[in-house]
């Protein structure tokens, strides 16, 4: 857990507020309080909590405070943390219901206060336990699955590599052994003997038994440069042999990588208020080697993107809650989801939701009824701009 963990007390009643963090001063030394409601989300971005208690005395209440976070910042949907609801016995179902669907991630049951108090400081630790192990900024699985993918290619890479430098140095060695250096100035003494040039220097009697004697020396002379060449070049010969066998280790890891990246699916995000249209999407999608997750509104989208790390989004543009374009907009406005592809779908083709998709960053379009084929190749030009995006 954060030494400097922050917690962050939302309520409209200021004395509530303040009950709460009487609670937890003593284990937290980071606990700040928003009661005033114009200033909800300065309050969440400037304390920029690990964990938010809704301490509201109206389940209703909460839900307004915290769907406000998301339609008017842009921080509640990229800041990893944990919300825990303050709830009366006769809301405990609809709590239940709404922790399930994951809009929050605890309750616990406050009003009127009962005896355990100690219920709401070890819900902070919990809450603070999963905010540490969330990863917030980190590739998700399958981007990391991609990257391993990519890394299985360095064995056969390193193959090619070794081979061809071995190649290189048994073509440098035959280069430098044929070398005509040494043998083209014993050439040249010779006919600068047998034609007189040196008589004053030399006077050659027998000119078969010189030659007989250039050529001996040339052939001493050759077999002692190779095998100066060859005693320089073994040791490297050997090396680039032997730099697969020393990688080994590393290369095994990667195969046990790529083992288990071959197991991880891509996980895609359904987003419309039409159940039959997800049933549809469903079915087309059977066939391909993905994982799924709904969402029937703005809202299950963006609590859907704090628990999972999608690797595509199909996105409708007509929602209930909020504007697909302005989804789109604010996912892409989180650090964390910038890179998302995300395909928008609509039930009419117009222009002007076309061009302000693309502003919103967009990958593509689809308009229903959608045709099988075109959605896949969508999906798969999707997610390979994707896997190429965490490459780079």
């Amino acid at each position: 857990m954060s030494p400097r963990a922050s917690i962050l007390i939302a309520s409209d009643v200021a004395g509530d507020a303040e009950m709460v963090r009487r609670l937890l001063w003593d284990e937290f030394p980071d606990v700040n309080k928003s009661v005033d409601p114009e200033q909800a989300v300065q309050d969440f971005e400037k304390h920029r909590p690990n964990v938010l208690i809704l301490a509201f005395n109206r389940l209703d209440k909460a839900e307004l405070y915290y769907l406000g976070l998301y339609r008017l910042g842009t921080l509640a949907q990229s800041l990893a943390h944990r919300t825990i609801l303050l709830c009366g016995k006769e809301d405990l179902q609809r709590v239940y219901a709404l922790c399930r669907k994951q809009y929050f991630d605890d309750y616990v049951l406050f009003w009127p206060m009962g005896n355990d108090a100690p219920r709401l400081p070890m819900a902070v630790h919990h809450a603070l336990r999963r905010t540490d192990g969330a990863g917030g900024s980190g590739p998700s699985v399958a981007e990391f699955a991609k990257m391993v993918r990519k890394l299985a290619d360095l064995e056969k890479q390193l193959e090619q590599y070794a081979a061809r430098g071995v190649e290189k140095i048994d073509g440098a060695s035959r280069a430098l052994q044929n070398a005509p250096e040494a043998g083209a100035a014993l050439d040249g003494l010779s006919r600068s003997l047998t034609q007189g040039e040196l008589r004053g220097i030399v006077d050659v009697k027998d000119q078969q038994g010189l030659a007989r004697e250039i050529d001996r020396l040339k052939a001493v002379e050759l077999a002692v440069r190779r095998k100066t060449i060859e005693s320089a070049v073994e040791p490297i010969r050997g090396w680039a042999s032997a730099i697969k066998d020393e990688l080994q280790p590393g290369l095994q890891t990667i195969r046990s990588l790529q083992k288990l990246a071959d197991r991880v699916r891509p996980l895609l995000l359904l987003v419309d208020d039409d159940e039959f249209q997800h049933k549809l999407l469903r079915r087309m999608l059977a066939d391909v080697d993905c994982d799924l997750v709904s969402a029937l509104s703005g809202r299950d989208a963006m609590a859907a993107l704090r628990n999972c790390r999608p690797d595509l989004i199909l996105m409708d543009v007509q929602l209930p809650d909020l504007h697909g374009v302005e989804l789109a907009r604010r996912i892409h406005a989180s650090d964390q989801f910038a890179r998302l592809p995300i395909l928008m779908i609509t039930g009419q083709s117009d222009k002007g939701v076309v061009v302000e998709s693309i502003k919103a960053g967009a990958s593509g379009f689809l308009v229903k009824p959608i045709a099988k084929d075109l959605l896949l190749a969508k999906i798969r030009n999707s997610l390979q701009g994707s896997a190429a995006d965490s490459a780079a």
